[in-house]
């Protein structure tokens, strides 16, 4: 508190560089009379503005400057009798302030940086945004300070004073201006090029005419298309598979029922994008989620906590020393989530693009101070944050357990990412599809349908078709499907370089795409046992051996026979590691692996290989072949921090991208995210309230 008031007694950053201003002016005005005492009187105000900043070890530049400038002045004028900076005042004087500033930019600390700091919290800066702001200011105010000398040694001294005088004024509006505006530009630099504007008209179509289509079913694409068929659009949804979902998706080997990658969904807290999904669908969370039970294995240690409290008891007793740092760690966390999910009139995250789009300029540039523990994670990643708090290297690693729903390595994790894909789950847990992950799809299938859309399965989209930059609809095989709205639910790189064409792009672009790394992928045993399996949790989590146990009965029984069990196993996999599909070393590569991972799983049930009623796998080849997904990835793209996922909105206009492609990333949650901004984008933000 007592820091915040000290702060709040700063003088004002704008006020303190008219104050800075204050000798020059001075000096100005007495020697453009041809009065010498302008220096003696500069330089003893610059003093007075000095001498506090000695006490405080907290120099101002351009102050300092001034100190040296006027010393030397008064030494060369009343000692040396020399009148040069009397005479040349205006020359002088613009001349050193710009080489101040030039040499505040050749240094990387620009001189406003100082003063701007007086007028927003410290969450700003360290922002690049920040920084970059003040270089530009400080590059405007030295071509300020030089125009101002030239103008002073080639006019008359009334013109210069009035040139002078005006672009001093235009250097003050300048720096009050631009920093309103800036962030808000800069996030729509690139984005505001592809903001373009469809009118959708919902009116009668022809049998293939539609409002709105979406290639691909996934959680994405359906969520898209059911709050859009919800609202009036005529939709339809095209599925090259059998079945919808995706990833997002069930199988039944006998009566045992299996997921294809959705065990452990965030997003279903009171605040929480999957639950306002639900809600304005009509849907019921408790008819389609059971809430998980997650164990650890650390060190052969077994780690079970159902909820927040339990987790941070658990951790204080293994690591003692760190009691304290772990609840200062989950506080700050809880907040910066908190914050990530408060005030959401559209009820997901935005984009700073949307943002500005949506709610403003202003919004955006309030957003860290409104923000400022959420802001703190989105600037460092999830292991600097964890050296802030802990010193335990076993502790940070257990923090880590699950970085597998990212993909990525904790130095190269977006701590933001971290808090909305991991953190969340300690703080509000983890939910599994009741009926399969097949139900949730289905749901949303069925609500499209319920609601006038239509969702064909079995047809794959060959093209997406395209004129003078502009989207016209679809074909699947001689059948065209004609829109002015066509949402990508496919990857990004099916749909840019497949579906649409390199041809109908620029070149720079097809490269980015070309570029995007894709995420890893993984390796999933399925097994059905009979075994009474309901003693264990949901879900088990091996860090020693770094595989994953879902025993997916014991979060709804009807996924197995009575007194059996269905269980998966697995582990990451690298794409390249898998000969051809349906070679011999293929399946010999399948069987050995299968192999490993029971063996391992084992260890933690024991005689589970002596129960196998059914059996499967799934490689990264099984997952590209299912889900047209490229390389098998489970996660779109690299979901690490240098990745730049392309925007929901393309290049090609009334194409859109609904995701794990594009922002936020990839999960139910995220997805779900990216479906919301899709639908309402082509509403145009109005009437969805």
């Amino acid at each position: 508190m007592e820091r915040n008031a000290k702060s709040s007694r700063k003088m004002p950053g704008m006020l303190y560089i008219l104050v800075s201003f204050a000798p020059w002016v001075v000096y100005w005005v007495l020697c453009g009379m041809g009065d010498g005492l302008g220096v003696v009187i500069s330089l003893a105000i610059s003093l007075l503005l000095v001498i506090p900043q000695i006490h405080k070890r907290d120099f101002n530049l351009m102050d300092v400057t001034s100190l040296l400038y006027f010393s030397t002045a008064t030494a060369f004028t009343f000692i040396f009798n020399l009148n040069i900076f009397v005479e040349k005042s205006g020359f002088l004087g613009y001349s050193v302030l710009f080489l101040m500033a030039l040499f505040s930019l050749i240094i990387k600390q620009p001189y406003t940086l100082q003063v701007s700091k007086r007028d927003y919290p410290e969450i700003y800066w360290k922002e690049k945004s920040f920084l970059a702001i003040n270089n530009i200011i400080t590059g405007v105010w030295a071509v300020i300070f030089i125009a101002n000398a030239i103008t002073f040694l080639l006019l008359n001294a009334t013109s210069a004073a009035i040139l002078s005088n005006t672009l001093i004024a235009f250097g003050i509006v300048f720096s009050i201006a631009f920093p309103l505006k800036a962030p808000a530009y800069f996030a729509k630099k690139k984005f505001r090029k592809h903001d373009w504007s469809v009118d959708v008209t919902k009116k009668p179509k022809g049998e293939n005419e539609y409002d709105v289509i979406i290639v691909g079913s996934g959680i994405g694409g359906l969520t898209c298309g059911a709050l859009l068929s919800k609202r009036g659009y005529k939709v339809l949804v095209l599925e090259q598979h059998h079945k919808v979902g995706g990833y997002c998706s069930s199988f039944k080997m006998k009566d045992f029922t299996f997921n294809i990658g959705v065990e452990n969904v965030s997003g279903l807290w009171e605040k929480g994008p999957v639950t306002y999904l639900l809600r304005e669908l009509g849907f019921k969370k408790d008819e389609l989620f059971a809430k998980n039970k997650i164990r650890y294995i650390f060190k052969g240690k077994e780690i079970d906590a159902s909820n927040l409290e339990e987790f941070i008891k658990v951790l204080s007793e293994m690591f003692p020393e760190e009691k304290d740092n772990i609840y200062a760690f989950f506080d700050e966390a809880k907040k910066a989530y908190e914050e990530c999910y408060k005030e959401l009139v559209y009820s997901v995250p935005l984009p700073a693009e949307l943002i500005v789009k949506v709610f403003g300029a202003k919004k955006l540039l309030d957003y860290p101070k409104e923000h400022p523990h959420f802001y703190n994670w989105m600037n460092k990643t999830y292991k600097q944050k964890l050296d802030e708090f802990f010193t335990n290297e076993d502790l940070k690693t257990l923090l880590c357990a699950l970085l597998g729903y990212l993909g990525t390595k904790p130095e190269k994790t977006p701590a933001s990412s971290v808090l909305t894909a991991v953190v969340s789950y300690y703080l509000h847990s983890g939910y599994f599809p009741k009926g399969g992950a097949q139900r949730f799809a289905d749901s949303l299938k069925d609500f499209i349908e319920y609601n006038g859309g239509k969702v064909l399965t079995g047809d794959r989209v060959d093209k997406i078709l395209v004129e003078n930059g502009e989207v016209k609809g679809v074909k699947v095989g001689n059948k065209v499907f004609k829109s002015p709205i066509v949402v990508a639910n496919a990857n990004a790189k099916t749909t840019f370089l497949e579906l649409v064409g390199e041809e109908n792009l620029d070149r720079n672009f097809v490269e980015y795409i070309k570029k995007l790394k894709m995420s890893p992928s993984c390796f999933m045993v399925f097994l059905g046992v009979d075994m009474d399996l309901s003693s264990y949790p949901t879900i088990i989590e091996n860090l020693d051996e770094s595989y994953s146990i879902a025993i997916n009965s014991n979060a709804d029984p009807g996924l197995a026979p009575k007194g059996k069990a269905s269980v998966t196993i697995l582990t990451g996999a690298n794409y390249h590691d898998f000969p051809e599909r349906g070679t011999k070393e293929y399946l010999e590569k399948k069987r050995e692996l299968t192999e490993i991972l029971i063996k391992k799983a084992e260890k933690i049930i024991p005689n589970l290989s002596k129960h196998i009623v059914v059996q499967d796998a799934a490689t990264p080849k099984t997952f590209e072949r299912c889900t047209s997904m490229p390389k098998g990835a489970i996660y779109a793209f690299d979901q690490s921090i240098n990745t730049k996922r392309p925007y929901f909105k393309t290049p090609i206009k009334g194409l859109y991208l609904a995701s794990a492609s594009t922002f936020p990333g990839a999960g139910i949650e995220a997805v779900v995210i990216s479906g919301v901004i899709c639908a309402n984008d082509i509403c145009d933000w109005k009437n969805i309230l």
